[in-house]
């Protein structure tokens, strides 16, 4: 009986040490996954905000991309993506896609995993992209710019006098899809009312990297090294936009005109900054 007790007791402390050591190992793997710092690389060329999941931001260089679903409090690396060298990004219900030098890659599970997703484009050192709907549009500094009507299934040259110069994000309209707007860095902002077919200056900020604009459309904004601007009318009229020291663009959200984020590169990690006053002023998230 003794024996018998003995053993039910040994069994039970090789179980509790397993499972303590288990524990362990999780809560130590854990903090490697999320940190208060983004790892990008040695340069920032995005920082974009999920318009389908409030909260959710994405931040890319050329060696790697973060993710945080809290505001950017705190970011998980996106191991799949990386040396994607993420520039221009679209989101869908379920999809996001990305683009860089290895071309297209695309998420089908909300932005946790990707894979890539290139076959048939007119080039793969895609600078710039966007989406609305199965309507697909990108931009390379050897092609110029490109679309794609049915999913990314086929692809169209729409333009080769422009397009050679953007980067980033290409805006596009979800009310009239062939209206679209980029940021071209010789011209700064530039738009597009029939498919990317032509286009024309918006002004704004010279050498522009990046656009966004805020619900329903009401204001755009462009930004790069060189600050930021506000648009309320289309393009039409622009007024300064003040950024925190070191940032070198600015991402509007979905879900309000008075939520802004700004990023920018500390050695080899995003920074990023949030406003809730539409710019006025700016705080750490």
């Amino acid at each position: 009986m003794w024996i018998g007790l003995a053993a039910v007791v040994c069994l039970l402390g090789v179980a509790l040490i397993v499972r303590s050591q288990g524990s362990t190992s999780a809560s130590r793997a854990a903090p490697e996954r999320v940190s208060t710092e983004a790892f990008v690389g040695g340069d920032l060329h995005s920082l974009v905000a999920d318009p389908q999941r409030p909260g959710r931001l994405y931040v890319g260089g050329h060696a790697a991309v973060a993710t945080s679903a809290d505001g950017g409090a705190t970011w998980s690396p996106i191991d799949s993506l990386r040396d994607a060298d993420a520039m221009g990004w679209a989101f869908g219900p379920e999809d996001v896609w990305v683009s860089g030098h290895p071309g297209l890659s695309r998420s089908r599970d909300g932005g946790r995993t990707f894979v890539r997703a290139s076959t048939g484009l007119p080039d793969t050192d895609v600078h710039a992209f966007g989406a609305g709907g199965p309507l697909l549009y990108g931009a390379s500094p050897a092609v110029g710019v490109f679309a794609s009507e049915d999913g990314g299934a086929t692809w169209e040259v729409r333009a080769t006098a422009t397009g050679q110069a953007f980067f980033g994000r290409i805006l596009v309209d979800p009310t009239q899809p062939d209206h679209l707007v980029a940021a071209d860095v010789r011209a700064g902002p530039v738009a597009s009312s029939d498919g990317g077919r032509s286009w024309r200056p918006l002004g704004g900020v010279p050498g522009a990297t990046w656009v966004s604009w805020s619900a329903e459309r009401a204001a755009l904004i462009a930004s790069g090294p060189r600050g930021a601007a506000r648009s309320t009318d289309g393009g039409r009229s622009w007024e300064p936009l003040t950024i925190p020291d070191g940032a070198v663009m600015v991402e509007a959200t979905s879900g309000s005109d008075a939520t802004l984020y700004a990023g920018g590169l500390v050695g080899t990690s995003a920074r990023v900054w949030v406003s809730h006053d539409a710019g006025r002023t700016w705080g750490r998230p």
